[in-house]
């Protein structure tokens, strides 16, 4: 595998600067960890950083910066926080009020960056295991939900639990939970198979995230903690200002998967 300069995830990273990526990037620079983002001035950080050390499971943190600062220099070569995703979110007072491929006219010395694990890396052990992913044949997005269970609140951050959904057989769903189990930093095992009304998702077609996806005769629908959590707390604090990525639209970074398992 190739790293630093030309390496894949410098590539798709490139792309997303220069515009030429903007959709998901499930399946995209094989072996690379890719992270969620979570962008916040920086009187939040404390309380939000507490939030995601109570929550490990959809909040593992892999980086933080510091204030100002576009880049996590742990995470990659010539990496820029401002850039470097293929689409972003911006709030103001809770509400979405853009989601531009770039947001370097937006940035200032106040924002401290969090990058958070993502359930792509564990995806590619998946498929090397021979355990279909379902998004990923149809390409798609992954489908995500709001749940009724509530994360560990932290200072003023609290809020309901999202996950990440994949269909699948029920042996499959066994090899899916032994495989993700040895990747804690990007979610771990599973916290839900089956019944979706257990877990406060009233309708399996309607993800409030993502991109709805079939679900076969004799599949089971099996559900991770997901990285777009954190955006569902920041909405209920609803910060004057405040950014994030667009769910499915990650930031690609130098370290790779394999070194994540345990």
């Amino acid at each position: 595998m190739e790293f630093g300069p030309g390496s894949a995830a410098h590539l798709v990273r490139l792309e997303a600067r220069s515009g030429a990526l903007s959709g998901p990037t499930a399946n995209l620079a094989p072996g690379f960890v890719q992270a969620n983002l979570a962008i916040l001035p920086r009187a939040l950080a404390y309380d939000f950083l507490l939030f995601c050390q109570r929550n490990p499971k959809p909040c593992p943190l892999i980086g933080v910066s510091d204030a100002g600062a576009p880049i996590i220099e742990a995470l990659g070569h010539d990496l820029d926080i401002r850039t470097d995703v293929p689409r972003y979110r911006v709030w103001e007072n809770g509400k979405l009020v853009g989601e531009p491929e770039n947001i370097t006219d937006i940035w200032c010395d106040d924002l401290v960056t969090f990058a958070i694990g993502c359930s792509f890396s564990f995806e590619e052990a998946l498929l090397a295991s021979n355990v279909p992913v379902r998004h990923i044949e149809d390409d798609t997005n992954v489908p995500m939900y709001r749940t009724s269970i509530e994360t560990v609140p932290a200072g003023v951050f609290s809020g309901p639990l999202v996950v990440s959904m994949r269909p699948m057989k029920p042996q499959d769903a066994i090899k899916a939970v032994q495989i993700t189990s040895r990747f804690p930093s990007v979610h771990g095992a599973p916290v839900h198979i089956g019944n979706p009304a257990a877990i406060g998702i009233a309708d399996i077609a309607k993800p409030e995230y993502g991109d709805a996806v079939r679900i076969q005769e004799g599949e089971v629908p099996v559900f991770w903690a997901c990285g777009v959590t954190p955006q569902a707390a920041i909405a209920r604090v609803a910060p004057a200002f405040s950014i994030t990525h667009a769910p499915g639209h990650m930031l690609v970074t130098d370290l790779v998967n394999a070194n994540l398992s345990i």
